[in-house]
């Protein structure tokens, strides 16, 4: 492996989410359900949703181009793309390579990563590989869902849970002192059963009884998801700010997967961070997987949260099981 030549960081984000609002009350009208029940369980009030025309690549594909702008770069000039997603647009091929030519960055070479709700952060730290040992200059990555598409709006456990949205970010060489300081990354496969969508690869292929029995669509086990995210948010987070060599008072934003209010509020109090240096935005998506960290961080960098010096926690957990973090000095000036 080569040396760490340069510092890499991230110097532009954007994102985007379908206009199509679903909120608790609607989805009342469709299961049994309640808004007051989703709320305090969940702290999700309502989430976005792709119309019919739409598929990931073109969600990628807009918060792509506002991601290039912010960074102010060319398409040209981009050397990779990565696409985090459990919602390709097409087994093959991959959402990177459609976003590749739909936004004409005809030198860069196109993957996907899958790593559920984790999958941004995994392409994160692939990508600070890549940009700190000089082997890329700017890479694009991107984290998209449709997850409407595979979620059984007749299950009251998990179609109030998810949304539809993309976040991408330019991870490029910084000045030194700022950028990644440290990724940490895990992954539990014993607990698999808990968060998978059964059907439609080589082990089910689709038939006529894998859609009869709805093996096409999310399947969760709550109550474990549930316990392994409180428990890992928090050691993550914590693992990453060690790597980082710096304390937890030193951390000024905190961008969690945005899950469940109960996980992130459970997450602080462990991390003794006040709610005030946490951003959510739940209520409003809902769970986006891996959009849900990079759509979150792009708020929080264009509403004046996050400013250059500033020392960014991000922190995500998901399917697999699998979970990852970093800690990062913000290089650019957002104001």
């Amino acid at each position: 492996m080569k040396p760490v030549l340069f510092s890499s960081g991230i110097i532009g984000t954007g994102s985007y989410v379908p206009e199509k609002v679903i909120t608790n009350q609607d989805l009342e009208k469709i299961v049994n359900t309640s808004d007051e029940w989703i709320t305090s369980r969940t702290g999700i009030r309502e989430r976005r949703i792709v119309n019919d025309e739409q598929a990931t690549s073109d969600l990628s594909t807009i918060a792509a181009k506002r991601a290039l702008e912010d960074a102010g770069l060319n398409a040209e000039e981009i050397d990779l793309i990565i696409v985090a997603t459990i919602t390709p647009d097409m087994s093959f091929p991959s959402t990177a390579c459609i976003v590749q030519n739909n936004i004409g960055a005809v030198r860069g070479a196109a993957f996907d990563l899958e790593a559920a709700c984790s999958g941004f952060l995994y392409a994160l730290n692939v990508a600070n590989q890549f940009v700190a040992t000089g082997f890329y200059k700017n890479i694009l990555v991107i984290g998209a869902e449709c997850l409407s598409r595979i979620t059984n709006w007749k299950d009251r456990r998990t179609c109030i849970l998810f949304g539809d949205g993309a976040g991408a970010a330019v991870v490029s060489r910084v000045e030194e002192g700022y950028g990644f300081l440290s990724h940490y990354m895990g992954a539990d496969g014993n607990g698999g059963d808990s968060l998978n969508l059964k059907a439609g690869g080589s082990r089910l292929p689709a038939s006529m009884a894998t859609i009869e029995q709805e093996l096409h669509y999310i399947h969760m086990d709550g109550s474990e998801v549930f316990k392994f995210a409180v428990r890992i948010m928090a050691s993550a987070a914590e693992e990453a700010i060690k790597r980082a060599g710096i304390t937890k008072e030193q951390i000024d934003s905190l961008i969690p997967h945005q899950a469940n209010i109960r996980i992130i509020k459970g997450a602080a109090k462990r991390l003794n961070l006040g709610m005030d240096k946490i951003f959510v935005n739940l209520d409003h998506y809902g769970n986006m997987s891996a959009a849900s960290i990079p759509v979150a961080l792009d708020e929080a960098v264009r509403s004046g949260k996050i400013r250059k010096g500033d020392n960014v926690c991000m922190v995500g957990f998901g399917g697999g099981l699998t979970w990852a973090s970093n800690v990062l000095k913000w290089a650019v000036d957002t104001e």
